[in-house]
């Protein structure tokens, strides 16, 4: 009777030895910074904050009659969105470039 009682207990323990080897015991290490991640957290989340502050600043300034400040800090925010448009189009087409020379 004892040793029937043993040889199941041992036989119980020897299998929650061998889930736990299974198992893994930590996470692996991350291998780098998700870049595409955190550009598409800043354009979907940071960015239209960032304009709409930009909005609240140009109205408060254009009903004190500041308008040329206005229409100055305007152009530079155009001009600004298009230098960083400009840098998302390089991309892409240097990115198109590697791919043609280096096939």
């Amino acid at each position: 009777m004892i040793a029937i009682e043993l040889t199941e207990a041992a036989s119980s323990a020897a299998h929650a030895l061998t889930a736990m080897s299974a198992t893994p015991l930590a996470e692996p290490a991350p291998t780098g910074i998700d870049t595409e991640g955190v550009v598409g957290f800043f354009a979907s989340k940071i960015a239209p904050i960032l304009l709409a502050v930009l909005g609240v600043i140009f109205i408060g300034r254009a009903s004190r009659g500041e308008i040329s400040k206005v229409l100055t800090s305007s152009a530079i925010a155009i001009v600004g969105l298009a230098f960083i448009a400009g840098a998302a189009t390089l991309f892409f087409v240097g990115d198109y470039l590697i791919d043609l020379i280096f096939e």
